[in-house]
């Protein structure tokens, strides 16, 4: 008698663990990025011999240099700099091995001392990176990320509106302390994967606009969140190093005042132009189809129980130093003094007989490392650029190719550099590459014709996150693809209607709204 095989269990589409991360599919690398793996080493070693090697010849912008002596330096600059960026962008070897790639042939050629160079690492926007994430994981792992979530979603009932509304505060709420956006996702693609599910979309031969909406807003909101706030992002932090060694420092709270408010705007935009008209949800698939949504999200609440006191001590941590961030311009306390102070606080054990302060242990700090080594290439990178000024040699030159000058419409050149900018996304995964790239550009621009470097740069900041047009523009991109509720054609349509209007919207907020602000116009 043979055996009867064992029956698959069904799929409950209202199982929230069914949403996890690692339960998605990975998505193949296409055809054309697995070429462009295969070429960046070699081309990456052919730019910089290029340039290092003086195969390119003599350049008269260098040669005419005489601050930089060798002369030689700018070229060995200008060659690792292209070098480092094709590796980046064809992600020929992984992105931290890179950097430190980078940072050896630094030393090597004699761009910097080792001193110099290994100091990078102790970078304040280093430390207020590893603070932010140990901070962070108090909130995940305390659970208060997820009752919140939980929280708000239940309290828009199964509105629609009310729901998209929801989430929008959501992300801006968890981009204040959560760096990472694929963090966030983590966090709430399972609840709004439920909800789609509940209204019927369970993906694939099963979409609609409420599964199209769910997945493509949240991914929205995410990015733009991240924008809001100095913190939102790592390269929100080299941005806002590039201008601080420029000689112009931007302060948390003046960040948090240019760029919040137009976040939210953005993030509104988005739910009414994608809800009404580009993925418009049919009034049929407004009805629930399945029963049990709510409950189910509802029985996720009652399973973490009474709101617990490491709960409410984390998010005492978390808005004392939200105030003291936010506030910086009155107490003169650096933003990563105040984020280490929180750390110290979410990590204290017990001392002396006295409760415990403290929330998580380091074990639980879950710290991208290498994110970090990422990171401390790119700073590395950016010293030697600045020390250098290849870019403002190059951006320089470039003016007087072109004929721009002094009299060229402000409005036209501001206009050109945030569209560049946010365009850039479309061919490229990394937010600290494009930061990389575009922002010495931004920042040459305004020394070049004297123009006040915060109104014309820091609101080009706000173009650094606009990452959501295609799957691979990155990871929270990609992870909302595997989720198989919109096609690459919706994403794009939904995309580049939302980065076109996201360009035209920050050309009138800097011109009209900033000013407003205190800030010196980037336009006038």
């Amino acid at each position: 008698m043979s055996a009867v095989p064992a029956t698959k269990p069904a799929f409950d589409v209202l199982d929230m663990r069914n949403y996890a991360l690692e339960k998605l599919p990975e998505l193949p690398a296409g055809i054309w990025a697995q070429r462009l793996k295969l070429i960046g080493v070699p081309l990456a070693v052919l730019v910089f011999l290029f340039f290092h090697l003086h195969w390119c010849g003599p350049i008269g912008i260098f040669d005419a240099q005489t601050k930089i002596k060798p002369a030689t330096l700018l070229y060995s600059a200008t060659g690792l700099f292209l070098a480092s960026l094709i590796l980046w962008i064809t992600e020929a070897l992984p992105n931290y091995l890179t950097s430190l790639v980078v940072i050896v042939v630094t030393v090597l050629t004699g761009l910097m001392t080792y001193q110099n160079a290994f100091a990078q690492l102790g970078q304040p926007v280093m430390i207020l990176n590893i603070a932010s994430f140990v901070m962070a994981s108090a909130l995940v792992v305390t659970g208060l990320a997820k009752r919140l979530t939980l929280t708000l979603v239940l309290k828009s009932g199964l509105s629609l509106d009310k729901m998209f509304i929801v989430f929008i505060i959501l992300n801006i709420i968890l981009g204040a302390f959560i760096s990472a956006t694929s963090a966030k996702t983590a966090i709430m693609l399972p609840v709004f994967m439920v909800i789609a599910a509940t209204y019927g979309a369970t993906g694939g031969t099963k979409r609609n606009g409420v599964g199209r909406n769910m997945v493509l807003q949240n991914l929205l909101y995410n990015n733009v969140g991240a924008s809001a706030f100095l913190t939102g992002s790592a390269a929100n932090l080299l941005a806002a190093q590039q201008l601080e060694k420029a000689g112009a420092r931007v302060l948390y709270g003046d960040w948090l005042m240019a760029l919040l408010p137009l976040a939210v705007i953005q993030c509104l935009i988005g739910w009414w132009t994608g809800t009404r008209w580009l993925l418009p949800i049919k009034e049929e698939d407004k009805v629930p189809k399945l029963d049990g949504g709510i409950p189910r999200l509802k029985e996720e609440l009652a399973k973490l129980g009474p709101i617990s006191k490491t709960e409410i001590r984390a998010g005492i941590v978390f808005l004392i130093v939200l105030g003291l961030w936010a506030t910086d311009s009155i107490h003169g306390i650096r933003a990563e003094v105040v984020a280490l102070t929180g750390a110290c606080v979410v990590l204290m054990p017990a001392v002396m007989g006295l409760p415990r302060l403290g929330v998580i242990k380091w074990d639980d700090a879950d710290i991208p490392w290498h994110m970090l080594i990422f990171s401390w290439g790119a700073y590395v990178l950016g010293a030697f650029v600045d020390s250098t000024n290849i870019v403002g040699l190059t951006m320089d030159a470039l003016f007087k190719t072109w004929g721009i000058t002094a009299a060229t419409p402000k409005v036209l050149v501001f206009g050109v550099m945030a569209a560049l900018f946010g365009y850039t996304t479309l061919v490229s995964e990394s937010k600290t590459a494009r930061t990389l790239i575009m922002f010495p550009i931004i920042i040459a621009t305004a020394k070049s014709f004297g123009w006040d470097l915060i109104g014309f740069a820091l609101p080009m900041a706000f173009m650094i996150n606009q990452v959501y047009v295609l799957y691979y523009n990155s990871k929270p991109a990609n992870i909302s693809y595997l989720t198989n509720q919109y096609s690459m054609w919706e994403s794009f349509k939904f995309g580049i209607v939302q980065l076109t209007l996201a360009v035209f919207l920050l050309i009138l907020w800097a011109q009209y709204v900033m000013p407003l602000m205190g800030f010196k116009s980037a336009l006038w």
